[in-house]
């Protein structure tokens, strides 16, 4: 990460004018209406702590932040509020002791979710609990939530898991060869949702690309760096780097993920081995829907007659301001009806790992979410982040309502492989 001096940090806090632009669109502030739990008032505490006030008292609100970047696409001064939140968060892991009960948690979460192998060990286990018929005991019972908030977050959120087939490390180009990509499999989506790397591949190649998949990927590094873990973040960003720097185009198709991998540059700028390595790889990284909609269209669409609610991941549409091309995906789409949410600027409440540490403040937006979408009258909701198909799924559950969540990708899939609506609803 970029090392700030005292004079850039006080540039960069004062761009704010305190116009309050970012209110209606900051996740905290809609729920609770509390100033210093707006980005203004954050950015006024980062200004207190820069002339010698206390951390602790501030912990909690850099901590209730979601880091959703939707005061940054609202901001009309161009306030670097994501800079300044990476760095403020850093600091506080840095310097802030937090109680044992909060290390140990956070130490786990740490130690699983950016481990694909680890991961993979976890799902046999929970597997055969999804199928004993226990979670709905669990749940009743109220134990998890005695013990530990976000063990209880983490039970609720787990999807209903199915095999998980392994992916080739090529998948060949169909008809004349466009381009030759690496595609990120991904930590969570990898292994709770090897459904949409496989329909990711099979419309790569169905568009005309060579798909190469490094079986020995590891995580991007994105869960750390939005936590303030800044060298951790920057020694997968390292191992990332290595993967995929001798292909043209990564192609990533978590919002969340991609929009580390663009930092990437910035993550090692101050790594003299590493900051021209780092910057190409950036440069070459891009979102599936993005990628795809540069492409062009060539494989046939055919039909899928369904209704669809397309739901803005907040780093697709804030951190890499990617909005119209996924729509355009969609609506190329023939029968397919896309329906837009209520209130599209405010996150869900899954933010990375904000619904396993905030779960209360994280459930209220899942529900707010969750009522929007049911609002569209839709069948199906469309999300580009496995965070936010997770969080979005359990709210609706939790509102007793069944809707079938798929990414981008796999209603392309479904229209170029002409499988219609059944194999999505």
């Amino acid at each position: 990460m970029v090392a700030e001096t005292p004079r850039d940090r006080q540039n960069l806090l004062g761009d704010c004018v305190h116009c309050g632009f970012c209110l209606p669109t900051c996740p905290t502030y809609v729920l609770w209406g509390e100033e210093m739990d707006s980005p203004r008032g954050r950015i006024h505490l980062m200004a207190q702590r820069e002339e010698g006030a206390p951390l602790a008292p501030m912990v909690q609100h850099f901590d209730q932040c979601l880091g959703c970047m939707a005061c940054v696409t609202a901001c009309p001064s161009g306030v670097q509020y994501d800079r300044l939140i990476e760095t403020t968060r850093a600091e506080v892991e840095d310097e802030h002791p937090r109680p044992l009960r909060e290390r140990v948690l956070r130490e786990a979460v740490f130690r699983l979710f950016p481990y694909r192998r680890r991961l993979r060990a976890v799902r046999g286990p929970l597997r055969l609990y999804q199928r004993s018929g226990l979670p709905a005991l669990v749940r009743r019972s109220g134990v998890l939530e005695r013990i530990s908030p976000t063990l209880a977050a983490m039970e609720r959120l787990a999807p209903p898991l199915g095999p998980a087939p392994r992916l080739p490390e090529r998948v060949a180009a169909r008809g004349g060869r466009r381009a030759t990509v690496g595609m990120l499999t991904g930590c969570v989506q990898g292994e709770f949702f090897p459904g949409v790397n496989a329909a990711t591949a099979r419309v790569l190649a169905l568009e005309g690309c060579d798909v190469v998949i490094p079986r020995d990927q590891g995580c991007c590094g994105a869960l750390s760096l939005h936590s303030g873990r800044a060298e951790e973040a920057a020694a997968f960003a390292r191992a990332t780097i290595e993967t995929f720097e001798s292909v043209d185009v990564v192609v990533v198709n978590a919002a969340g993920c991609g929009s580390s991998m663009k930092e990437y540059a910035d993550v090692l700028a101050d790594d003299p081995a590493w900051a021209r390595r780092a910057a190409a790889v950036a440069a070459k990284t891009r979102d599936f829907a993005e990628f795809v909609d540069e492409l062009g269209p060539r494989a046939e669409r055919h039909p899928v007659p369904a209704t669809v609610a397309y739901h803005d991941a907040c780093h697709l549409s804030h951190a890499q301001r990617i909005r119209s091309q996924p729509r355009r995906l969609l609506a190329g789409i023939p029968e397919l009806t896309v329906r837009e949410i209520a209130d599209p600027d405010v996150c869900c409440g899954s933010a990375g790992t904000y619904n396993l540490f905030q779960p209360e403040a994280a459930a209220q937006l899942g529900d707010r979410k969750a009522g929007t979408v049911r609002a569209t009258g839709a069948e199906l909701l469309v999300a580009a982040n496995p965070g936010c198909s997770l969080q979005i799924a359990t709210a609706l559950r939790r509102q007793g309502t069944d809707i079938a969540v798929a990414h981008t990708a796999q209603v392309l899939d479904a229209s170029l492989r002409g499988l219609g609506r059944a194999a999505l609803l």
